[in-house]
C-alpha cells in the first residue's frame, strides 16, 4: 500500500512546487519535508519506542499535518491536493488502528 502512495505523495508535491514560486514555494516545500519526517517519525514511535501511546501522538500529528499540506497545496493545485487525499485517508485509518491499540494496552 505504501509504494503507490508515497508516489502519489512525490507526484503531488512535485506537481504542486512546479506551480509555486518565492516564499509560497519555500513554505510547501517545507510542508512536504515536514509531513515526511513525522511519516518516518511514526515508526520509530511506536516500534523503536515500543510505545502505542507515543504512535497515536505520531499519527495525530501526521493528520494534522496532512490536513495543512493539503489546504496549502489547493491554494496552488488542486490536482495536486486531491492526488493527497488516499494518503490523508490511509493515515486517518491507521489513526483509528492505532488508538485501538493504544486502548488496549492501557487496560
Amino acid at each position: 500500500m505504501w509504494t503507490p502512495l508515497r508516489a502519489s505523495i512525490a507526484w503531488a508535491g512535485g506537481h504542486a512546487l512546479t506551480r509555486t514560486e518565492g516564499e509560497r514555494r519555500g513554505a510547501l516545500a517545507a510542508s512536504v519535508g515536514a509531513n515526511l519526517i513525522l511519516n518516518a517519525a511514526w515508526k520509530w514511535l511506536f516500534y523503536g519506542r515500543r510505545s502505542p501511546r507515543a504512535g497515536l501522538v505520531g499519527t495525530l500529528l501526521l493528520d494534522l499535518s496532512n490536513i495543512e499540506l493539503i489546504q496549502r497545496t489547493a491554494r496552488v493545485d488542486t490536482a495536486g491536493a486531491r492526488a493527497l487525499l488516499p494518503y490523508a485517508g490511509w493515515c486517518a485509518f491507521a489513526t483509528a488502528l492505532n488508538m485501538a491499540i493504544a486502548k488496549r494496552h492501557s487496560s
